[in-house]
């Protein structure tokens, strides 16, 4: 059995390659970064930035040496602050090239659709390919999950992956609006209520 414990900074390479990996085949990230040659390395680039950023709220949870994580964002806390912001696009510039606008469009009709309730945020959800369906990424959401159910706060997350839809569904979640980001895949955004 898995048990999902709290990230720190010694974490964030072993967490950085793990989360690459798992978006690899991503429709969004395949949108984001075309080039299958370089898409690994560009996704290490914008996971390092996530982690710096979420990691500060104490609330990105781990297990088995990095291969998976979950980062969450504290209710009315999921706006990155803006330096991070800043740090971050300029990291990406050089892979979104002149996909810039296009990724800017899409990037701006999800958040124009992040709910306005207090909630917590499910920045990022991902398992090594190799220990994909072990349990582990189901582990990893539930110590939120509980916080969830105990306080009465719901939960939001957004997906690009289809299959995906089933698994985040069996944890309570359920779709509220499906979006298409502009020449790219689709995005489905999901709410929890408390139990």
């Amino acid at each position: 059995m898995t048990t999902a414990r709290k990230a720190t900074h010694k974490d964030v390479p072993a967490i950085v390659e793990s989360l690459a990996r798992a978006f690899y085949d991503d429709p969004v990230f395949k949108w984001l970064f075309p080039d299958d040659d370089r898409r690994l390395g560009q996704s290490r680039r914008y996971f390092a930035g996530r982690a710096h950023s979420l990691l500060r709220q104490d609330e990105t949870y781990t297990a088995d040496g990095g291969i998976a994580s979950a980062m969450w964002a504290r209710p009315n806390e999921w706006h990155d602050p803006p330096l991070d912001v800043v740090r971050q696009f300029v990291t990406l510039i050089p892979a979104l090239g002149r996909r810039i606008p296009r990724s800017l469009q899409g990037l701006r009709a999800i958040e124009e659709r992040h709910p306005k309730k207090p909630h917590w945020y499910l920045a990022v959800l991902g398992t090594h390919p190799d220990r994909q369906g072990q349990g582990i990424g189901s582990a990893l959401l539930q110590p939120v999950l509980d916080d969830c159910d105990r306080l009465e706060i719901p939960a939001y997350l957004e997906t690009g992956t289809e299959r995906n839809v089933a698994f985040y569904t069996r944890h309570g979640f359920k779709v509220t609006e499906e979006i298409q980001l502009p020449g790219g895949p689709p995005m489905w955004l999901m709410w929890r209520d408390p139990k």
